[in-house]
């Protein structure tokens, strides 16, 4: 696991995950249902590209994206209500 603080270490890595699967940026592009641009621009470590889009690149090389050190949301922090049946 790697800590990325910019775009492009993210880019960065993404590119270099991409060449260990042997996939070529049409391919990844392919199987992330996203534009060779997108994956372009993604690889250049551009800033404004869509998270959800980021997301899909990501899942489609086998990663995961996690946030480490933040509090875990407020629903972690409260136990579910439970539902009455009437």
């Amino acid at each position: 696991m790697c800590a990325m603080k910019t775009t492009a270490q993210l880019g960065n890595a993404l590119r270099s995950a991409r060449k260990q699967l042997g996939l070529t940026q049409p391919q990844l592009a392919l199987a992330a249902g996203v534009g060779v641009r997108f994956i372009v621009d993604l690889e250049a470590g551009k800033t404004t590209l869509r998270l959800e889009n980021v997301l899909r690149v990501i899942d489609a090389l086998g990663g995961e994206l996690q946030l480490i050190g933040l509090p875990p949301p407020a629903s972690a922090n409260h136990p579910k209500s439970k539902q009455h049946d009437i």
